[in-house]
């Protein structure tokens, strides 16, 4: 039979903005609901409104794909704004399930980087319309020539079709609120004095939503969200068919069965708020409540002819850590070291059981579809896996906010076993760095078994190069590589595929200082030890034995006396006493505490403490465990 002629909704546009981190994806989303009327102008907002989470906010990244809505001359245009960040790829492939064209924003200055291809890449298997947006263009050092050829180079890489690479190209400054179709000279604004051209580009280039006028309900779950009072709400993209308050639907779950439930809660999106509707039309992206099991990826279908969307699916996850209750002497009794707590995390843990760790986990689950967790051997420790450190490390910082203990073990990758040949993933590296350090990153990464695939000099003093690493090579790099280039240099890496396994690599060229006893960190010790390495604690500090108190600078581990008191006499020394200079602690992130990690350690985190420790805490074990395992080598 012939197809049907499909009917389309001219008042509506569903678009997606992409990027790398940081290219002004979230600030361009302001400069628009501002342009748009969306606020009264004396209301005060907060600069990048949609990165409305605490961590978003700290780490001024997108985290979670949200929507919006704005209305702009008759027309409605729902905005998906996406992470920039490969280890949040899945919010990117949900959030572009929901659209009939993308955005691509592209630094004038910084260009194409790994994380701009990975969005890209997702854009053009969706087959989605493309604008290319060059942002930023009244930066100092903005390329904007060039920027663009490197766009095209990056469409011909990722073999797009012929109709893929016409893309408009809209040059803009978010930051300015200003537009233009018209290529402005390096480092000077839009001659557009608003957002009107990229406003005009959406209408013409962005497909209106098209539907199946005789074709029944089908609205697809993409994201989930939360309310006390509504409970679980799920946010869906209504393709055929038309929903409403009260009605009837059939809910097709993951497992093939039906069912039929009731839609208690219908909400449309203008702006930043969820506004009650009675009904909503093919192409709305809406919210209903009313479903507390639902899940990503489900279908809501005509309850007397229900016809299934495709599942949603994702990258397979990269990178593991172990996560498992915290069993080290201090867990439960809150705060060891002084300093402030970070912002809204509790004084003490109350969720420190393996059973509450459990069910957090398994929550974490329904809203994130590219994780996966596993059991492990032992009851209370389980193996989570995810696309990145970055997107793991979210999930536990998030977790000890909210009142856990947890022992996180040292990332590790994902294996694959191939035609019985062991695979690993592999990361495409881009670091730009000075070329005073150009020698030190080459001898870095070529420890770790990268492949340097370009080396692009761009005459400014900087150089660009491009490597492919095997992704456990970067566990523990950024922190070295800051080091050697004096936090100069920019790194910036996505995943690439499967390589066969290329052999033994040793990451961390230094060994640890492990406390042999409890007790508190005394200034008089911390004096004595710091020229064996840098220390972790600061004096006052309460430490136990196993727990890590600084770094040696030798390739083994040394147990110390961190606790050592000076011997006090009644005999009064003739010369003064020397003071005490003690270099201060280095404090380590999370983040920065899972890189460090060895193979046989861990971090322990509680609400107001980030420790590293040694799985097994008793000295004596732990020799003999080197005692046999140096025996088996032999």
């Amino acid at each position: 039979m012939p197809a049907r002629p499909l009917s389309a909704r001219d008042d509506l546009r569903n678009v997606a903005i992409v990027a790398h981190v940081d290219h002004g994806k979230t600030t361009l989303v302001d400069a628009m609901l501002w342009q748009s009327g969306a606020f009264r102008e004396n209301e005060r907002v907060a600069e990048r409104v949609l990165d409305s989470g605490d961590l978003e906010r700290e780490k001024g990244i997108t985290i979670l794909a949200k929507n919006t809505a704005v209305r702009h001359g008759g027309l409605t245009i729902n905005i998906v704004d996406t992470p920039g960040h490969a280890d949040f790829g899945g919010e990117v492939e949900r959030g572009l399930s929901m659209v009939d064209g993308v955005l691509l924003l592209v630094d004038a200055g910084e260009g194409p980087l790994p994380q701009t291809r990975f969005v890209l890449r997702k854009t053009l298997e969706a087959n989605l319309p493309v604008i290319l947006v060059i942002n930023k263009v009244d930066r100092a050092d903005a390329r904007i020539a060039e920027v663009v050829d490197a766009c095209y180079e990056l469409f011909l890489d990722l073999d797009a079709t012929e109709e893929q690479i016409e893309f408009p190209i809209v040059y803009a400054s978010a930051r300015a609120g200003r537009a233009s179709l018209e290529r402005p000279a390096d480092g000077t604004l839009p001659d557009s004095p608003d957002l009107e051209p990229l406003f005009a580009v959406l209408r013409d280039r962005v497909p209106a939503p098209a539907y199946d006028p005789a074709a029944p309900l089908q609205a697809h779950v993409t994201n989930l969200d939360a309310s006390s009072y509504l409970g679980r709400i799920a946010l869906c993209r209504v393709h055929n068919g038309t929903i409403s308050r009260g009605q009837q639907v059939a809910w097709c779950r993951r497992d093939g069965s039906t069912a039929r439930v009731k839609i208690s809660e219908l909400y449309l999106t203008e702006a930043l708020d969820r506004v009650p509707a009675e009904t909503a039309a093919p192409g709305d992206i809406i919210a209903v409540a009313g479903i507390s099991d639902i899940m990503i990826g489900e279908t809501l279908a005509d309850a007397e002819d229900p016809r299934p969307l495709p599942l949603i699916t994702v990258d397979e996850p990269a990178v593991s850590v172990t996560i498992g209750v915290n069993t080290a002497p201090l867990a439960g009794r809150g705060s060891a070291s002084p300093g402030e707590r970070p912002p809204g995390t509790p004084r003490e843990a109350t969720k420190v059981t393996a059973r509450l760790v459990k069910d957090r986990l398994d929550r974490e689950l329904i809203g994130n579809v590219s994780l996966a967790v596993l059991p492990t051997e032992r009851p209370d420790t389980w193996e989570v896996q995810g696309r990145g450190e970055l997107a793991l490390a979210v999930l536990v910082e998030t977790m000890r906010r909210e009142g856990y203990e947890l022992t996180v073990g040292r990332p590790t990758v994902v294996t694959k076993d191939i035609d019985g040949v062991l695979h690993e993933p592999v990361e495409r590296l881009a670091v730009d760095v000075p070329e005073e350090y150009l020698g030190a990153v080459t001898g870095l990464l070529a420890t770790r078994k990268g492949r340097m695939e370009t080396m692009i000099n761009h005459g400014t003093g900087w150089v660009r190069l491009e490597y492919t690493v095997p992704a456990r090579g970067l566990i523990g790099f950024r922190t070295q590589f800051l080091t050697d280039t004096r936090g100069t240099a920019i790194a910036h890496h996505v995943f690439e595929g499967f390589e066969p396994w290329s052999g033994a690599m040793r990451v961390r060229p230094t060994g640890s200082l492990v406390a042999d006893r409890a007790g508190s960190v005394t200034s008089y010790a911390c004096f004595s030890l710091q020229e064996r390495g840098s220390l972790m604690v600061a004096p006052g500090t309460e430490v136990y034995e196993g727990m890590i108190v600084g770094e040696n600078s030798r390739a083994d581990d040394m147990d110390v006396n961190i606790t050592r008191e000076r011997k006090l006499s009644n005999v009064r020394q003739s010369t003064a006493e020397e003071l005490e200079r003690l270099v201060p602690p280095r404090v380590l992130s999370l983040e920065q505490a899972l890189e460090f990690c060895a193979a046989d350690e861990c971090v322990e985190v509680t609400p107001s403490a980030v420790r590293l420790r040694k799985a097994v805490l008793d000295g004596k074990e732990r020799a003999r465990q080197r005692a046999r395992s140096s025996r088996a080598v032999t």
